[in-house]
């Protein structure tokens, strides 16, 4: 191929390449010897020169006059054709694809027919044009052929059971898993289990692996199906199977009857038949159990006083305070609506206060009488940031916050089970969205707004703000994204709230706010609540540094997702602590180079874990044997120990 490179003027300002392709073979003399090079060099002298003539008086059109001009001198003077040979017009003519142009020869280059006709493209447009036109369909052409042949690669069995197919593709290695086809009984299997329930894991995994379709009914997640769990087996206890109407037993009959060889046939024999309507049914989504709500009893009076008093903004303390009363307007409405007298109303007054319907606009004190302004907790403006508010506060009476702790914890270790993965480090957000088990959640987290949170113990408190904090970042993960970059972490974390107790906690505000005694977070210099806040009423006293394995922030760092149960919150936190100190990213030993490799959250948190050596010392308690013993062994014989933070993986852990 002989190339001859056009160099236009400055003025011009572009690059002109045309490419001619002689025929295949070689030009020789009458002797024999091969010409084709003196040719070349001849060609490309001429046309250089002859294009600087031609580019001192004219623009494009006078280049592409000159380039047809020399080339066809040089056909003439070489006495071969030079250029693309045109195939018979009796053979089958190349289809030009849409909107590509047609070239009859280098001198009447056409446009392509997306152009416009007074539109005058430069020969070097079109060259590129024509060369980017043919590097798709050589891309097409490839991929095609490597479409062609993938059915004729060759397919790697690696497992019977699990049927991989495996198959290599220039550089890319591609494994399918394919799924064996789903048993198809005339029968249905059901079975009653609960959260955190170890037998009823272990035949909902035997259920999965035998690609047996079942029914589960969680009790904890649907408690009126209890009362249907004792009547049909006697008892409470789970797991309990049913083979259509007929009751299995738990995972010691199923044991049984797998290590007897005699579970197949059982289960063919029992679900031969079609599912008679005496079965237990399946869980119907989308409805609530019917809970007989009660109203509180300040209700009727807070109606009356959302109705008639004068909530508009006011100016205090050179601030715009909006959507508010004050109290002595309050006492006011309540005297001449209760006919009652004044210390009477003020008393009323504090009693809604303490109830978490109306708060004062500074947080300073519960209610009193005279020029001091309180809003209703409807208006304040934190409200439009908590997700689960749903236009107005839960005016029923408030129910036990610990009895909801409790069922939030049960309810999202139900949806654990389904939609994580076996070590808690990855879950399906999108099935979570949709399941039933996060439609009761968002709908529980409505009697959070007016709990009175001072009732709960310590241990309870621990279990409730941990739970909490991992089911609000699932939450945040769904409804506003997972955090990437530093500012979605802040709304990540600071403006994804929730009203609890009358108050609003961010991510943020619970952990380092309620969990960490208010310290701050890293990177900041402020504290999460000021002196004198009402949230750190709440806040413990000493920092438990094991929380910090028991919070997952929705990223591949953090410690596997868990909630806690309040009898045993403290044993199952130190559990987190040794599962978590398991992994390679977490902690690593490197006997040669004396170094500790731990996780960069244990240094951004020293202030709860302590000095380098103290929290060396302190790790040493949750590791396993191995890496007990390497660590030992550095820190023991007095010589130097290198601490390396290795970098926290923000990606999400879906």
């Amino acid at each position: 191929m002989d190339s001859i490179n056009l160099y236009k003027t400055e003025e011009a300002q572009a690059e002109v390449e045309v490419e001619v392709e002689a025929e295949e073979g070689t030009i020789s003399d009458e002797n024999g010897n091969e010409k084709g090079n003196s040719n070349s060099v001849d060609s490309v002298n001429i046309l250089n020169s002859d294009i600087h003539a031609e580019n001192e008086g004219g623009g494009a059109e006078d280049v592409n006059l000159a380039v047809s001009r020399i080339i066809d001198d040089s056909v003439k003077e070489n006495g071969n054709l030079l250029g693309v040979i045109k195939p018979h017009s009796l053979l089958p003519q190349p289809e030009v694809p849409a909107g590509v142009a047609i070239i009859v020869s280098p001198g009447e280059l056409n446009r392509s027919q997306s152009m416009p006709e007074s539109f005058d493209m430069p020969a070097i447009g079109k060259f590129f044009r024509e060369k980017s036109n043919s590097l798709s369909s050589a891309i097409t052409k490839r991929l095609s052929s490597m479409r062609d042949q993938f059915d004729d690669d060759k397919v790697v069995m690696k497992s019977e059971s699990q049927q991989v197919t495996e198959f290599d593709l220039s550089g890319m290695k591609v494994i399918v898993n394919l799924k064996p086809p789903v048993k198809k009984l005339p029968g249905r299997v059901s079975f009653f289990s609960r959260s955190n329930c170890r037998d009823c894991t272990a035949v909902r995994s035997f259920l999965y692996k035998e690609n047996l379709n079942y029914v589960e009914i969680n009790v904890d997640v649907y408690p009126k199906r209890e009362k249907e769990l004792i009547e049909r087996t006697g008892g409470a206890n789970v797991p309990q199977i049913f083979l259509n109407e007929k009751l299995l037993g738990g995972l010691v009959a199923l044991n049984s009857l797998r290590n007897s060889g005699m579970l197949e046939k059982k289960f063919a024999e029992m679900l031969a038949g079609k599912c008679p309507e005496d079965a237990p049914a399946p869980p119907v989504y989308g409805f609530d159990d019917d809970y007989e709500e009660q109203n509180d009893e300040m209700v009727e009076i807070v109606r009356v006083l959302r109705q008639k008093l004068p909530i508009q903004d006011r100016i205090t303390r050179m601030k715009i305070v909006k959507n508010c009363f004050s109290g002595g307007e309050l006492v006011e409405v309540l005297i001449h609506h209760l006919d009652c007298g004044r210390k009477k109303a003020v008393e009323i007054g504090k009693n809604l206060s303490r109830r978490h319907f109306i708060h004062q606009v500074f947080g300073e004190n519960e209610f009193e009488d005279g020029k001091h302004f309180y809003r209703f907790l409807e208006h304040e403006p934190f409200v439009p940031k908590c997700y689960n508010f749903r236009g107005s506060t839960n005016d029923n009476e408030p129910k036990d916050v610990a009895v909801l702790g409790q069922r939030l914890g049960k309810i999202m270790s139900a949806l654990l089970e389904s939609y994580a993965s076996d070590d808690r480090h990855h879950l399906d957000y999108i099935g979570i969205s949709n399941s039933e088990e996060f439609r009761r959640y968002t709908n529980l987290i409505q009697d959070l707004h007016r709990v009175n949170l001072l009732n709960l113990s310590a241990d309870e408190k621990l279990a409730f703000f941990l739970n909490l904090y991992n089911a609000m970042a699932i939450h945040a993960v769904i409804r506003i994204g997972h955090p990437g970059d530093m500012i979605d972490r802040r709304a990540f974390f600071s403006e994804f709230q929730y009203i609890v107790g009358g108050y609003s906690y961010s991510l943020s505000g619970l952990k380092d706010g309620i969990l960490r005694s208010n310290r701050r977070a890293p990177f900041t210099l402020m504290r999460p609540f000021p002196s004198g806040d009402r949230h750190l009423e709440m806040a413990f006293q000493k920092v438990n540094p094991l929380i910090h394995f028991g919070l997952c922030n929705a990223t591949r760092s953090s410690p596997a997702v868990r909630f806690f149960t309040p009898q045993n919150v403290e044993s199952e936190l130190r559990y987190a602590a040794r599962e978590y100190f398991q992994r390679d990213d977490a902690m690593e030993v490197d006997l040669a180079k004396r170094t500790v490799y731990l996780n960069r959250m244990i240094k951004w948190y020293n202030t709860d874990f302590g000095q380098e050596k103290e929290i060396l010392k302190w790790i040493t308690g949750y590791l396993d044997a191995t890496k007990a013993g390497l660590l030992t062994h550095v820190m023991g014989d007095g010589g130097p120990v290198n601490v390396v933070y290795s970098s926290f993986d923000w990606s999400p852990n879906a």
